[in-house]
């Protein structure tokens, strides 16, 4: 029974507990859900309510993380601006507020506030510029400094470098700002390289509404200059192999006489024994010996300038080769090797030596480069000096070698010609010509005086006329010139058409000028065809063929018979002169047939049937037993005529136009394009006969 009483009284007590508690819950409460917050937030931002069932309860902060809320009644408030970079854990804030009332138990409540990260704060380098030491040897791919930003938002950051120097150095990617060689280095090409390096807070290329932060800094790299090159003698050419860069040197070349011992160092071309450090910066000591070609000790070499001097005369002539060596003091590994060249000869004794000791030359101001400098003032020919050498036996010696000295106005070619480099703007100018002999070094020199004449056709006191003047005169020459043509011309067309006897005049004159015709030049009548076709159309056509027959027959009989019509004289109307009646003109076949004449047998073939009727002309033609042969004659038409008849005829034949092919009948036979086999000698005769007509009536 009492054991069951205190379990009684327990249950009591148990359940005024709970009951207590239970009031004590309703009293004050707060949402369970995280609050988020962006740093730099308002002030007064209300974080979160608290609720309260019952009246008269007091809230009092007793966990306010970097006193940075506050309540503000029954609302937790922010009091201030919170940064996410100095809060200590600003992804979770816990603050607590407890509830109090008289009569109930206090309560506490937590508002977790996480604070988000927003990006506020730019990137930064630890320095404004950075000095990087590289080796110019320095593999490609090869790290050389790796320089990072800092960034308090504790983001991402993007690097980028400046385009344009990748050609020797690159970053290795976008997150990871390590400087990597691109290119091989050369010291000689390059001695100091300048980066730009960028840094970002977003990805590249930012959107315009993302707010974005950037950095720079200047990075300097400079180039070391290492011992990697051997001397290399001067002068050289400088070439490639593959990556390394070398000097290529010609040698030298000296000259020393027969049995005798020069003093003091040789005199070389192109110049003294000398090789510097290929490196450019480096300058290392460098020492030079003789390694081969001096078995006899004639010469020696100084270590340390180079110079070669002789220790005893040569007693050889012809050529001594010596293979010099040059290698660094401080690293024997680096040398390099030339040859010198030494013509042992025997003693000039003559030196080159010029015609004459003082020369005048003459040049335009209007003269350009390579213009030649002139001998005299009248002519263009061109300036030229001589030097003579008189250990040869004509004077001439191949080795000479000419040269211009204190002068920049005229350069002078292997022949001694004189020419311009460029324009001249003085008045005269002097200079001194110098004749060397290359074989030994020997020369001569000469004085050369120039005057600048004024530019040709420019009229001096002493001159005649410009060039201008002669140019106007020739212009006023042609066109009076063209214009006499013009009026010949004219008056040539007006006398044609006032005057159509003036073609007739031409045709008597024609055999009794001499005119410049070509012989083989075709006439109008040597292309002719003669048939025999009109004839056998007219008349009766079997009493012309009988009478061809009876006449054949009297020829053949009779032998070889030439009728020649009888010549008579008479008086050109036209122009005054007696001509002949039986003139033949040249292109006809009977000029062509006495030009030749008595000495080819030519069988006759002329018939001296005409008629009268119709003004036709009738030409028997009669094939010769030769086929290769024949003769045509021409029965004139004034055979038998009166001389009053003759010259009515011949006056009218001159007015008529020109024979036609159809006044002349053909036989059997038909001729074409009959040539002029002696044109030549009939003009000659027909000329003489017309200038001469007293001679010619006899």
């Amino acid at each position: 029974m009492e054991r069951k009483s205190v379990h009684i009284a327990f249950s009591c007590l148990l359940t005024l507990f709970l009951y207590k508690l239970c009031l004590a819950e309703k009293i004050c409460s707060v949402s369970s859900e995280l609050v988020t917050l962006k740093e730099n937030n308002t002030i007064d931002t209300v974080v979160a309510q608290i609720n309260t069932t019952t009246k008269d309860v007091t809230l009092t902060l007793i966990e306010n993380p970097d006193d940075a809320f506050d309540l503000k009644g029954s609302s937790l408030i922010v009091k201030k601006k919170l940064d996410f970079e100095t809060l200590l854990n600003p992804e979770e804030l816990a603050v607590k507020v407890r509830c109090n009332k008289t009569g109930f138990k206090s309560v506490t409540l937590t508002v977790l506030v996480q604070v988000e990260n927003i990006n506020d704060n730019p990137p930064s380098f630890a320095q404004s510029e950075y000095a990087v030491d590289v080796n110019e040897l320095t593999p490609v791919n090869t790290s050389v400094a790796l320089i990072e930003a800092k960034d308090d938002d504790s983001g991402v950051l993007y690097y980028t470098m400046e385009p344009t120097v990748n050609m020797y150095f690159r970053l290795e990617s976008m997150y990871k700002p390590n400087i990597l060689v691109n290119k091989i280095l050369d010291y000689d090409a390059v001695q100091q390289v300048t980066l730009i390096l960028y840094v970002q807070d977003t990805p590249p290329p930012s959107s315009p509404d993302q707010f974005s932060y950037t950095a720079t800094t200047t990075i300097r790299v400079n180039i070391q200059d290492i011992d990697n090159r051997p001397p290399w003698f001067q002068p050289c050419t400088r070439t490639t192999l593959g990556i390394a860069k070398i000097c290529l040197s010609p040698g030298y070349k000296g000259r020393v006489n027969l049995t005798e011992r020069q003093d003091g160092p040789l005199q070389l071309q192109p110049g003294p024994v000398y090789a510097r450090d290929g490196d450019r910066n480096r300058n290392e000591e460098i020492s030079y010996k003789i390694v081969r070609g001096n078995e006899d000790s004639i010469f020696q070499i100084d270590e340390t300038t180079g110079n070669i001097t002789m220790l005893k005369p040569a007693d050889i002539a012809g050529p001594i080769s010596l293979i010099v060596l040059a290698s660094q003091v401080s690293n024997r590994d680096q040398f390099a090797s030339t040859s010198v060249n030494i013509e042992v000869m025997k003693k000039s004794r003559n030196p080159p030596k010029f015609e004459r000791e003082r020369y005048e030359a003459y040049v335009y101001t209007n003269s350009g480069p390579e213009n030649m400098v002139l001998r005299d003032r009248t002519s263009n020919r061109p300036f030229r000096v001589r030097a003579r050498d008189d250990d040869f036996a004509n004077g001439v010696n191949p080795d000479i070698r000419y040269e211009v000295q204190y002068s920049s106005y005229v350069n002078i070619t292997t022949d001694g010609f004189v020419l311009l480099k460029k324009a001249v703007r003085t008045d005269s100018f002097a200079l001194q010509l110098r004749a060397v002999d290359v074989s030994t070094g020997e020369s001569g020199t000469a004085a050369l005086s120039v005057l600048v004449l004024p530019p040709v056709g420019v009229q001096s006191p002493i001159e005649g006329y410009r060039a201008g003047d002669m140019a106007l005169l020739g212009f006023v020459m042609a066109a009076l010139l063209v214009l006499c043509l013009i009026v010949i011309g004219y008056l040539i067309s007006r006398l044609k058409k006032e005057n159509p006897n003036t073609l007739k005049l031409s045709e008597c004159l024609g055999p009794c000028l001499q005119l410049s015709q070509t012989t083989n030049r075709p006439r109008p009548r040597d292309s002719l065809q003669f048939t025999n076709d009109g004839f056998l159309n007219e008349g009766d056509m079997g009493r012309s063929g009988g009478r061809r027959v009876e006449r054949r027959d009297r020829k053949l009989e009779a032998g070889r018979v030439r009728v020649i019509p009888r010549e008579r004289q008479r008086h050109c109307n036209l122009c005054g002169m007696r001509v002949h009646t039986n003139h033949i003109h040249r292109g006809s076949p009977v000029g062509h047939l006495k030009a030749r004449g008595s000495k080819d047998q030519v069988k006759s073939i002329l018939t001296k049937e005409r008629r009268r009727q119709g003004r036709h002309k009738t030409v028997w033609f009669k094939e010769s037993e030769d086929s290769s042969d024949i003769e045509v004659e021409i029965i004139p038409d004034n055979i038998g005529l009166r001389p009053e008849e003759d010259m009515e005829n011949f006056v009218e034949d001159s007015s008529s136009p020109a024979l036609k092919a159809s006044d002349v009948e053909m036989g059997e036979l038909t001729m074409t394009n009959i040539q002029d086999l002696d044109s030549q000698e009939g003009t000659n005769s027909h000329r003489r006969e017309c200038l001469d007509p007293d001679k010619t009536g006899q």
